[in-house]
């Protein structure tokens, strides 16, 4: 593994680049405060480069939330979004820092959606990023690269994307949801059902949230 020194690129920091696109940005961003030690050991355990739009949130934001909260981008993690990107993946998509994931979760939102990085796992399109749909229970491809990811949590229509979502005074709802939780729906979001705002919600870990879909996929798999 690659020392600390070696990972940061003084000469072309990916975060001139990103600083950019959220000054250009359409959709709300917070950007978190980092803790410098934390910082340091999540971009260490991730083995990636300052350089890259992925090395420069690792270690200078703790994370992004995007649109109210919204949308998770993982970080080096805050009190608002207490998990690292590494710390995150660690036990879900590899075992131990170092390996390489063949899949890699870099994001998440409230009502239970993942965002991740394809390694090998989804199909041969390596690097791009797919969803974790919770109505579906299935990855679907997004075509897109983690910067162009980054781009269209700032700048696109996610309105439109979560249009089935979206119940009536979700903006004020999650204000109360920190970065660890999500919305559990019931009945569940897989299942018929004329619109959300008829389910019923209920504030969980989004860990929870996470091992319980796994676990309804893999039993809808036959066990696979």
């Amino acid at each position: 593994m690659k020392t600390i020194n070696e990972l940061i690129n003084i000469d072309e920091p990916g975060w001139a680049l990103v600083t950019e696109w959220i000054n250009d940005a359409t959709n709300k961003i917070e950007v978190l405060p980092k803790t410098e030690k934390e910082a340091d050991n999540a971009l260490y355990q991730t083995q990636v480069s300052t350089r890259s739009p992925m090395g420069a949130i690792i270690y200078e934001t703790g994370g992004l939330l995007i649109d109210h909260g919204w949308i998770r981008i993982l970080g080096s993690g805050n009190q608002k979004l207490d998990r690292t990107l590494p710390e995150w993946n660690k036990g879900k998509t590899f075992k131990e820092y170092g390996d390489k994931p063949s899949i890699f979760l870099v994001a998440d939102d409230v009502v239970g959606g993942f965002f991740a990085i394809n390694g090998g796992a989804l199909g041969d399109d390596l690097g791009n990023v797919y969803y974790f749909a919770p109505d579906a229970l299935e990855w679907e491809s997004m075509d897109i690269g983690y910067s162009d990811f980054l781009w269209w949590t700032f700048t696109g229509d996610l309105d439109q994307f979560y249009a089935n979502a979206r119940w009536t005074g979700w903006e004020k709802e999650i204000t109360e949801i920190n970065g660890n939780q999500g919305i559990a729906f019931y009945p569940f979001l897989w299942t018929a059902h004329n619109h959300i705002d008829d389910l019923t919600r209920k504030i969980v870990p989004i860990s929870e949230i996470w091992a319980f879909q796994q676990d309804a996929l893999k039993q809808l798999n036959n066990g696979d």
